[in-house]
């Protein structure tokens, strides 16, 4: 994988979480936010998010009300709870810094196992395969000759990974953050730049002739227009907007139809993301 980080070192974006000097706790909230959100969204929802909460005790000192109204639009607001919620336990348990054992990363409340190899790896510079969907698409292309990498499999996927990686640590951490990089600029999942890749002479995929994908294929998500998550999303922006409970008749404003929207609303109540009731209105959580 050495071409790859040759490419690596000429072409990597310019991203705040590769700049020297930047703290645990900003790799811990960038690779939350990055989670099906695109790097552009992120960037500024990160520094804006950073320069308020600099540490996990500033965010666990705030209610959980403005973890999830900070989020704003990025989708998925669940994870600013679960952002919340390990600030807390960092904050407490760990002295306000940001665990480097995987396990330690692990126990953290919503942190799963690719957050805390992220972590460990690309924070503390660490040896683990940190494996997410491009690199599950460079893999399978390069090293199994298969078109699509297909659902996820921690247990083929992370050895798949461990098996390219130097022993060295410093040019382990670096090969996981190339290959991941080379997913999502050059070997994309439509129209790969084959011309542009640094590893196209030893591509198993492209030796093959490209052939197409017979095996399983990864879940795609539902689309979004008319959805309950959309529904879901156009609640919060409304309870995000009001510093008072919303009522009943402004919720209903919201989307017309009752049954969907009612379906919604109970959804968000459920994840901890509202709470309120017909009588007293609804608003954003208060811890």
């Amino acid at each position: 994988m050495s071409p790859v980080l040759d490419w690596f070192r000429r072409e990597a974006r310019d991203l705040p979480w590769r700049r020297p000097g930047f703290p645990a706790w900003g790799t811990l909230v960038s690779e939350v936010m990055l989670q099906q959100t695109q790097v552009a969204r992120v960037v500024p929802r990160l520094e804006a998010w950073l320069t308020r909460w600099p540490t996990p005790a500033d965010l666990a000192a705030s209610p959980p009300a403005e973890a999830v109204r900070a989020w704003d639009r990025l989708g998925y607001p669940r994870r600013a709870l679960a952002l919340h919620a390990a600030a807390t336990a960092i904050a407490e348990r760990h002295g306000n810094v940001v665990p480097r054992d995987v396990d330690e990363l692990l126990a953290l409340p919503g942190i799963g196992d690719y957050t805390a190899r992220a972590v460990a790896v690309f924070a503390y510079g660490d040896r683990h395969p940190v494996v997410d969907v491009n690199v599950r698409r460079v893999l399978a292309r390069a090293v199994l000759g298969q078109g699509e990498p297909g659902p996820a499999k921690a247990k083929q996927d992370l050895p798949l990974m461990e098996s390219v990686l130097p022993v060295e640590r410093d040019a382990a951490a670096a090969t996981n953050a190339a290959v991941m990089e080379l997913g999502a600029l050059v070997c994309v999942a439509r129209a790969p730049a084959c011309d542009a890749c640094p590893i196209a002479d030893r591509c198993a995929w492209r030796a093959a002739g490209y052939p197409d994908h017979d095996g399983p294929r990864a879940p795609k998500q539902a689309r979004f227009a008319g959805s309950d998550r959309q529904v879901r999303g156009l609640l919060m922006a409304e309870l995000r907007a009001s510093d008072v409970p919303v009522t009943t008749d402004e919720i209903a404003l919201v989307w017309p139809d009752a049954e969907q929207r009612d379906r919604a609303l109970a959804s968000l109540l459920r994840d901890g993301l509202a709470e309120g009731d017909d009588a007293e209105g609804y608003r954003l959580p208060r811890g």
